[in-house]
């Protein structure tokens, strides 16, 4: 069995062992396979979900589970079956406008901020798509010409990869709206509390000098084409990364010492920011009865002092780093030290989503919790590395626009689909959002 199918086949029923998907040609009875392991796992993220919950939008960068289920199949029916199927006939023209996301090379498309309004098609209409779509797929990885072969399994991969990460948009949209009726359905487990104090942090040295990072293009395992083309990076200065990230204790004591107050530690924009939202407090977070309190997945529990601190603002992170007398790592930095270590850790496998204070899967690696857990904001932009080119047409459109006035996250969360992630992975927000698992590891200089 490959990698790749056997990645998908074990993260669709049970706990997944953190393999990296092969983009090598498999055969046709395992890309049918694989792809229908990851259509299934995005249903089974919403099986008690009703259709109330599905069309759920409380703010605008969020998206509705419904739009989520249909975008998905949008993807494979216009950048697959249309392409590669003769005589493909659309579903429903309406729908490449009501589900296109961001491709301007296909059409127009609905206003993200009102995708809560397309009460139609409904939760069963979206089903009945989804299910279509996936009728036609299958027949076209099993039918397909020989010639085409190699372009409908790099398209059937990326559309795998693209739902995998969609799957993980369903459970960070979906939680914006928690706050706003307590009584949503719980997704997923509760997280375990297995410690009372929090670990010491040690501080791991890495040397300056020049180092490779990103990924090789041509090599068989996948990556996404803002992940290439390796190069060189000259690190100036030698450099230490925490052995953790840091936690919700550490970053109380931000906020009781007046962090949320202080001017002098935050950017100008990020000031800026947080007088405009008056936060005084990580996303979900409330204060009862004098002790914190945060909304779940799995409801509203309270803040496990030892488990890593998310919901940040890259604005946040920058503060605290500043508080703590250290910095954010620029991603060159974290990938330098990343690459030496296995991807394992606390992933969506688990059905926990929710990071926690200690992680089995990091085993005796030095720097805990690098992988899973949460998003781990840079310093860096998010920019192309040199040589980068974008794939001509619509589908070039999937990284290379966005490279502009956004911050890269490292390492994935226990939002994301185990093997998705590699050292490699440039994850990428405005330094606003908040939504996602996103922390923070400090790192200081050496010199």
């Amino acid at each position: 069995m490959s990698s790749l199918l056997h990645t998908l086949v074990k993260n669709s029923v049970k706990p997944a062992e953190n393999m990296q998907w092969l983009s090598a040609q498999v055969s046709r009875i395992e890309l049918s396979d694989a792809y229908q392991c990851v259509r299934q796992t995005t249903e089974n993220l919403v099986n008690e979900l009703g259709a109330e919950d599905q069309n759920l939008q409380p703010m605008a960068e969020a998206s509705p589970i419904k739009w989520h289920r249909a975008h998905t199949s949008w993807f494979f029916e216009t950048f697959i079956l249309n392409r590669l199927q003769k005589s493909w006939r659309w579903i429903n023209p309406i729908y490449c406008k009501l589900f296109n996301s961001y491709y301007n090379g296909i059409g127009r498309q609905h206003p993200r901020a009102m995708r809560s309004l397309i009460s139609r098609p409904d939760h069963a209409g979206v089903t009945q798509y989804r299910q279509k779509i996936d009728r036609a797929m299958l027949h076209l990885i099993d039918s397909v010409e020989k010639s085409l072969w190699p372009e409908c399994h790099d398209l059937v991969v990326l559309g795998l990869q693209h739902e995998q990460q969609h799957q993980e948009l369903m459970l960070t949209d979906f939680k914006t709206s928690l706050p706003m009726n307590p009584l949503a359905p719980a997704l997923g487990l509760a997280p375990e509390i297995t410690v009372t104090e929090p670990n010491s942090v040690e501080w791991l040295e890495f040397e300056d000098g020049l180092i490779e990072i990103g990924a090789d293009g041509d090599d068989p395992a996948f990556c996404f084409d803002n992940e290439t083309p390796r190069h060189s990076v000259f690190l100036n200065c030698p450099y230490a990364l925490a052995s953790r990230p840091s936690n919700c204790e550490e970053f109380q004591a931000f906020i009781e010492d007046g962090g949320y107050q202080t001017a002098s530690l935050w950017l100008a924009d990020g000031w800026a920011w947080l007088q405009q939202q008056c936060s005084k407090s990580p996303l979900y977070w409330y204060k009862k009865d004098n002790r914190w309190y945060h909304y779940t997945l799995a409801g509203q529990r309270p803040v496990d002092p030892a488990a890593p601190i998310c919901h940040l603002s890259f604005y946040e992170a920058a503060a605290f780093s500043e508080w703590s007398g250290a910095r954010l790592p620029s991603e060159a930095e974290w990938e330098n030290a990343a690459c030496a270590y296995p991807v394992e850790g606390h992933f969506a496998d688990r059905q926990r989503y929710q990071p926690e204070s200690t992680d089995s899967r990091s085993g005796t690696a030095k720097l805990k919790q690098l992988f899973g857990s949460v998003w781990e904001w840079t310093r860096s932009s998010y920019a192309p590395y040199p040589g980068f080119r974008a794939a001509k047409g619509a589908i070039g459109e999937y990284n290379g626009k966005f490279m502009a006035n956004q911050m890269v996250l490292r390492g994935g969360s226990c939002a994301t689909p185990a093997g998705h992630v590699r050292a490699s992975y440039r994850n990428f927000f405005y330094p606003q959002d908040r939504w996602q698992f996103s922390g923070v590891r400090l790192a200081r200089d050496l010199n």
